[in-house]
């Protein structure tokens, strides 16, 4: 139960905290904050994804790109110009790691105002920070797994983020329903989103890209909006109208 309970948190934790921090904030800025709570919510974002932490300023530039030039050969992520799953997540770690350490030049239209915590990126994407969540991860395993098949959920623990990002950037544009005739693939790959914390909606993100909402029919329950409308009402946030 614990091995359960460790990766449901881990999958919704972290998952929150990448279409909430580095998708609607970072990318996007649907919403503001204050440089307090910007910082409180990078350290949280490291808690949550750990070995696979993610750093807002590369994931808001390649993000931003993304939606510039999807589906063309410019795409950071796209099953039109990948052969398979793998050989997207691969050019999209590539792609990443090339902004975040700012081995490329990127023009600044997609740049601007992203947020950039250089000494914590550091740490948080360090190799060391990520063995030491990795080991930790093993040493929970090793405390608490039950049964062999339970150690089939570690590698997706420790890799969590980038199968998040495979989820979207290939299946939510291949598989799913459209609210939007668009010049892209995008698609909703589910019609009640109970597994991706609103990220799910890719089709309806993709026609309106900086709308805090990512649902647009009845049916299409957003939880993150729905948090974030909490944090907008006691001050935590301000949603962008």
């Amino acid at each position: 139960m614990e091995i359960i309970c460790l990766f449901v948190i881990l999958w919704y934790g972290g998952l929150f905290f990448q279409t909430f921090f580095l998708h609607r904030y970072a990318a996007h800025q649907a919403f503001t904050m204050s440089k307090t709570m910007e910082r409180i919510t990078y350290v949280l974002t490291w808690l949550f994804q750990g070995s696979n932490y993610l750093s807002a300023y590369g994931y808001g530039i390649m993000h931003r790109m993304h939606h510039a030039y999807t589906d063309t050969e410019k795409d950071p992520h796209s099953p039109k110009y990948d052969e398979n799953v793998m050989a997207m997540m691969w050019r999209t770690k590539t792609i990443y790691q090339d902004i975040n350490k700012q081995r490329i030049a990127v023009e600044e239209k997609f740049t601007k105002n992203v947020p950039q915590w250089l000494a914590f990126d550091r740490m948080a994407s360090s190799r060391v920070s990520r063995l030491l969540w990795t080991a930790l991860y093993v040493v929970f395993f090793m405390q608490f797994a039950t049964s062999w098949w339970q150690w089939a959920l570690l590698p997706i623990i420790v890799l969590m983020a980038p199968i998040h990002g495979v989820i979207i950037n290939w299946y939510a544009h291949i598989y799913g329903y459209v609210n939007f005739k668009l010049k892209d693939t995008s698609k909703n790959l589910l019609p009640v989103d109970v597994l991706m914390m609103g990220e799910a909606y890719h089709n309806n993100h993709h026609k309106h890209a900086s709308k805090a909402n990512f649902g647009v029919k009845w049916h299409e329950f957003d939880p993150t909006y729905f948090i974030m409308r909490i944090f907008n009402k006691i001050g935590i946030i301000k949603i962008n109208a």
